[in-house]
């Protein structure tokens, strides 16, 4: 089957979009591919589609592990065989995905970057035919990059024994230096990089400096109607930016980390649903959403990164309608984002201290420890000790990086299930349908319930009963109640490893890449953002588009700045009169737009006009045509 041919089975689509068959065609040949696409650009169709005209298994690495879960979903809803392997599964439960793959014909298997380090998946992998190595968030690689994660460094020691499997990395963020590390790091043959244009015609970006951010938050949704994201930096002000936003009457609910995974799954599609107008969230909130209307996004405090900034801000108007990204700011902020500098790199002595601490805590004598796991708690860690908390959060992170220790933030664990009534009390029972189609796939779907707990994955199991995961949680909690089963739902827990043994805590050495030329970049990335926040000139679009290394050839015109410049150049009675004018010469002649240029102006305000009426919506193009909003 042809491309195109798997992409209409599969999926129901006629044509690729944008890039996506640029890529798929240079993957399908056999060459290591770098494909750079914005958030909503489709990335999983570009591995998917190739993959499925291949022999072998698909290995897509992804540190998202609800996004993993979802897309095995989704692929099994297509009637494509997958799996995955995440951190929080038995080691029989991975033996049994693997040899799936091996002997039962799956065409994709995801794994989390934590998993790859382990013998038993190299053992298994070397029986495995593999099609395509996708990395996804492969930004996550380089140690330039705003988000590095060391778990995928493991990456290139698997691409040394996949010698002849093409590499495809994916992402949606990275500049040119991040560009060239990427491909270094996966070992591309050569360099081959596969770009979709950055800019977006429909997204306004806009920087607001105000004393009251609520209330500026107010004024802008007040004004401009339809769903929206509001960013903020922690998560007690998830609360209480929607308690106020509740209050003034606009919908609003909050999403963080820390949210139990049923509430958060509710709250997602709750608002996906349009059931909330307003989903206020810290950053955890966004990847893998998949609502196009998205009308604003705003940040109430500044980000710490072009990069972060862009991802977060593009998840506004997929639908390629008029949408706004907004940034408040106040002249507190510049000392708040100083402060992060040394929150996140705070120094060697402080470093030192933590691990020496984290000793003590768990015991570990010196020259022991290595591939030992604890459970660990951040916050009990640290008031324990009388320890800043977001300082030790870098300090743990530091270390990881300088390879001492693993500090995973949200390992996840998989649900657990035991049925503690026998198999002739479950006869005896009366539940109702939705209780009863429950235990019959669970039954169906594990062996070995009855004697021990069960991993069991939630997802597939409401899929199968075509429920959702607060029913399901309520089923289980029911049963337990009843004495039937005894029930651990699914959990993210921190964990702390010990990869090294412990050591002398004056011997840890303090690798440049790792601590002071990361700071200094660090301190390049909010200098890039505070410059992006305090610019009065310009356009924000091509600024935005030159951090990541692309030319835009014209101001983009709806951005404030841009805003800022039609206003300056023309006087509301003149931009009116010229405006009333074109549309005057658009129903007059509405097959020859070009008579515009004809009226009595000079041709730079006249164009000024025209970018202010596409993006007020007074003038819309439709196959080649323009119209007037009354057409």
């Amino acid at each position: 089957m042809t491309y195109l041919e798997i992409l209409k089975q599969h999926w129901g689509y006629d044509s690729f979009r944008g890039i996506q068959e640029q890529i798929i065609g240079s993957i399908g040949s056999g060459r290591d591919t770098l494909g750079l696409m914005p958030t909503g650009g489709g990335k999983s169709i570009t591995f998917q589609v190739p993959a499925l005209a291949k022999e072998g298994v698909c290995i897509v690495i992804t540190p998202l592990i609800a996004l993993m879960k979802d897309q095995v979903r989704i692929l099994r809803d297509h009637g494509i065989k997958a799996a995955c392997i995440h951190s929080g599964m038995k080691r029989d439960e991975i033996i049994a995905v693997m040899e799936n793959c091996i002997f039962g014909g799956y065409k994709f298997l995801y794994v989390s970057p934590e998993r790859l380090s382990s013998e038993l998946f190299r053992t298994k992998l070397r029986h495995l035919k593999v099609s395509i190595l996708t990395v996804d968030e492969s930004h996550c690689i380089s140690q330039w990059g705003y988000d590095f994660r060391p778990s995928y460094l493991t990456i290139a020691d698997i691409r040394k024994d996949l010698p002849d499997v093409p590499v495809l990395a994916l992402t949606a963020t990275a500049t040119p230096k991040v560009t060239d590390d990427i491909q270094e790091k996966l070992g591309f043959k050569e360099k081959n990089v596969i770009r979709m244009s950055f800019f977006r015609s429909n997204l306004s970006y806009v920087v607001r400096k105000t004393e009251n951010k609520l209330q500026e938050l107010k004024h802008i949704l007040d004004r401009a109607p339809g769903s929206g994201i509001v960013y903020v930096r922690n998560r007690a002000e998830t609360k209480e930016v929607a308690d106020f936003l509740n209050a003034q009457g606009i919908p609003a609910t909050f999403y963080h980390a820390g949210l139990d995974h049923v509430v958060k799954d509710e709250r997602q599609k709750a608002w996906t649903d349009d059931r909330y107008r307003i989903v206020v969230a810290t950053n955890a909130f966004g990847m893998g959403i998949d609502k196009p209307d998205v009308r604003t996004v705003i940040h109430m405090d500044i980000p710490s990164s072009i990069e972060a900034y862009f991802q977060e801000a593009g998840r506004a108007g997929r639908d390629g309608k008029r949408s706004y990204a907004v940034l408040l700011h106040s002249p507190g902020d510049k000392r708040s984002v100083s402060k992060r500098i040394t929150d996140s790199f705070p120094k060697e002595e402080f470093i030192r201290n933590i691990y020496e601490k984290l000793g003590f805590y768990y015991e570990m004598a010196v020259g022991d420890g290595q591939g030992c796991t604890y459970p660990f708690s951040l916050g009990e860690f640290c008031q324990h000790f009388s320890l800043p908390v977001i300082p030790t959060d870098s300090a743990l992170r530091i270390l990881t990086r300088m390879g001492y220790i693993e500090y995973v933030d949200e390992m996840d664990y998989s649900a657990r299930l035991l049925f503690t009534a026998s198999r002739d009390d479950l006869y005896r029972l009366h539940q109702d349908k939705v209780t009863e189609d429950v235990m019959s796939i669970v039954l169906r779907l594990y062996s070995g319930i009855f004697t021990d707990y069960a991993y069991i994955d939630e997802q597939l199991i409401c899929s199968r009963a075509g429920i959702d995961k607060q029913v399901l949680y309520t089923t289980f909690m029911n049963l337990q109640s009843q004495g039937v089963v005894r029930y651990v739902p699914e959990r993210r827990t921190p964990v702390i490893t010990w990869t090294k043994d412990r050591i002398d805590t004056d011997m840890l050495y303090f690798n440049p890449e790792v601590y002071r030329l990361r700071m200094e970049e660090f301190k390049e990335r909010i200098g890039a953002m505070m410059e992006y926040v305090t610019r009065t000139t310009g356009c924000r679009s091509a600024m935005l588009l030159k951090y990541f290394g692309e030319h835009q050839d014209k101001p983009c015109m709806c951005c404030d700045l841009c805003q800022e410049k039609v206003n300056g150049e023309l006087s509301r009675g003149e931009r009116d009169a010229i405006l009333n004018d074109i549309l005057d010469t658009f129903h007059s002649s509405p097959d020859d737009p070009r008579q515009v240029y004809s009226l009595p102006y000079d041709k730079n305000k006249i164009d000024l006009v025209l970018h202010y009426m596409v993006n007020e919506g007074h003038l819309m193009m439709k196959n080649g045509k323009i119209f007037t909003r009354d057409d």
